[in-house]
C-alpha cells in the first residue's frame, strides 16, 4: 500500500507521517517512512540544491520542476516500487501531488505538460490514498516562522514565496481534491497534533491491509 502526505508548509506532514509510521509499526506492518525531495543519497543531494540552499533565488520554475521530478524519479525507481513488490506499507512525506500544486498552480507552468512528465518520472505510480491536511496558508507560514525561530526547524527556499503563492498552491489541492476525491482523505490540521494523528489512524483503518505481512523484513533505506 502506497499512502502520501500532502498539504502546504506549516501544516503537520512530516510530523502525522512520522506519527503515523510509528503506530503502524507497533500494529506489525512493515513500513518505509520517507520524503519528497529526498528518500535516496542523489536524491538528497537534489534536496540541498532545490529546497535548502537559499542562494538558488535565480531558479526559475522550469529547473525547480525537472529537479524535484529528478529526486523523484530515483526514489520511485531505487526505494518506492522495490518495498511495495516486496509486500511493504510506504508512507511519503510529498509526492506527485505537490508538483502540481505548488509548481503548477503555484509557478502557473502548464498543467498537462507537469502531468506528462510526471507519468514519466514516477512509473505511473499513483498512491493509494493521499492525506491531506487543510490548513489556511497563512496559519501555516506563521507555524514555519515560529518553529524556525525558536525550535531551529528547517526554513527552505520555498518558504520564502509570498503569501499569494501559497494561497494559490492551497487553491491548487482543493482543485486538486475535486478531481479526485476518491483518493484523497481530507484532514483539518488546525486542532493539536494529537487529535489530528487520532483522526488519520482512524479514518485509515478501514482501508489498511487486514493483517500485517508477515515476510520475513529486508532491510531497506529508510526504515
Amino acid at each position: 500500500m502506497f499512502i502520501t502526505f500532502e498539504g502546504i508548509d506549516g501544516s503537520g506532514k512530516s510530523t502525522q507521517s512520522k506519527a503515523l509510521a510509528s503506530k503502524l509499526r507497533e500494529q506489525g506492518y512493515r513500513i518505509l517512512l520517507t520524503r519528497e525531495p529526498g528518500g535516496t543519497d542523489i536524491g538528497e543531494q537534489v534536496r540541498n540544491i532545490v529546497v535548502e540552499n537559499h542562494d538558488n533565488t535565480a531558479m526559475i520554475p522550469q529547473t525547480e520542476l525537472l529537479l524535484f521530478c529528478a529526486s523523484r524519479a530515483q526514489l520511485v525507481g531505487e526505494v518506492i516500487v522495490p518495498f511495495l513488490q516486496d509486500g511493504g506499507i510506504v508512507i511519503c512525506d510529498r509526492y506527485a501531488d505537490s508538483t502540481l500544486a505548488y509548481q503548477g498552480y503555484g509557478h502557473g507552468l502548464p498543467l498537462d505538460a507537469l502531468r506528462h512528465i510526471l507519468h514519466f518520472a514516477t512509473q505511473g505510480l499513483t498512491p493509494d490514498v493521499t492525506v491531506y491536511l487543510d490548513l489556511d496558508p497563512r496559519i501555516g507560514l506563521e507555524r514555519r516562522q515560529k518553529g524556525r525561530l525558536m525550535m531551529m526547524e528547517e526554513w527552505n527556499r520555498l518558504d520564502d514565496m509570498e503569501l499569494a503563492f501559497h494561497q494559490r498552491v492551497y487553491g491548487g489541492y482543493q482543485a486538486l481534491i475535486a478531481q479526485n476525491p476518491n483518493r484523497w482523505l481530507v484532514v483539518p490540521a488546525d486542532p493539536e497534533a494529537s487529535i489530528v494523528e487520532k483522526h488519520i489512524l482512524k479514518a485509515l483503518k478501514p482501508v489498511l491491509p487486514k493483517k500485517p505481512s508477515t515476510k520475513k523484513p529486508t532491510k531497506k533505506k529508510g526504515q
